[in-house]
C-alpha cells in the first residue's frame, strides 16, 4: 500500500532526513511512503517546476492514500501545495489523512496576522473582510475533506516546541492508514 507524504517539509534544511523518518515510520506499518523530494529533477532545468509537478502528480496517482500535513505554513493555514494535493487525492477517491501540530483555530491564528474584530455575527479582518470562524483548525473546505475521505484533522492539545519535526501525530496518520488499508 503506498501513502503520498505531503507536506511543506520539503522547504526545510534538513528535507532529505524528514522524508526518510517518515517513509521508515510507513514501513514500520507495512506501508510504502511515497515522498516528494524521492523525485530526481534537475532544478536548473527551465521546466524544472513542470517537472516537479508531473512527478508529484503520478506518485499521487500510484498512491492508495495521502497524509498532509497541514501545520499553518507562512501564514495561517496550511501550505497551498499540500492543500492542493488533498483536494487531487480527495477527488481521486482516495484514502485522506492530515495532522496539524498547531491546535490552535484558524480564526485565532488569522488574528496573529491582522487585526480581527466583531461585526454583527461574524469577524471581519483589517480590510473588512469576513474571516471564516466554524471553531475548526483551518478552512472548512481541509476539514470536510478529511472528513468525507477520510478521518477527521488529528491535532495534539497543545503545540509540540518543534512543530517540523514532531512525528508524533503523523505516526497516528499512518496507523489509521495501516488499519483502513488493510481493511
Amino acid at each position: 500500500m503506498k501513502v503520498y507524504l505531503a507536506g511543506p517539509e520539503v522547504f526545510l534544511p534538513d528535507a532529505i532526513d524528514v522524508g526518510r523518518h517518515k517513509a521508515d515510520l510507513c514501513a514500520r506499518y507495512g506501508l510504502s511512503g511515497s515522498y516528494p523530494l524521492d523525485n530526481v529533477i534537475d532544478p536548473t532545468a527551465a521546466d524544472a517546476s513542470l517537472q516537479i509537478f508531473r512527478a508529484n502528480q503520478a506518485m499521487m496517482n500510484e498512491a492508495d492514500a495521502i497524509i498532509a500535513n497541514l501545520t499553518p505554513f507562512r501564514g495561517p493555514s496550511a501550505d497551498a501545495g499540500t492543500v492542493y494535493e488533498l483536494g487531487y487525492m480527495a477527488a481521486g477517491g482516495k484514502l485522506c489523512l492530515g495532522y496539524s501540530n498547531d491546535p490552535t483555530l484558524y480564526a485565532d491564528r488569522v488574528a496573529r496576522f491582522t487585526a480581527v474584530k466583531p461585526r454583527g455575527d461574524r469577524l471581519t479582518d483589517a480590510e473588512g473582510l469576513t474571516v471564516e470562524n466554524f471553531r475548526f483548525p483551518d478552512n472548512l473546505m481541509i476539514i470536510h475533506a478529511l472528513d468525507l475521505y477520510g478521518c477527521p484533522l488529528i491535532v495534539p492539545l497543545t503545540a509540540p516546541s518543534d512543530i517540523w519535526h514532531d512525528l508524533t501525530w503523523f505516526e497516528a496518520c499512518v496507523k489509521l492508514a495501516a488499519t483502513r488499508l488493510a481493511s
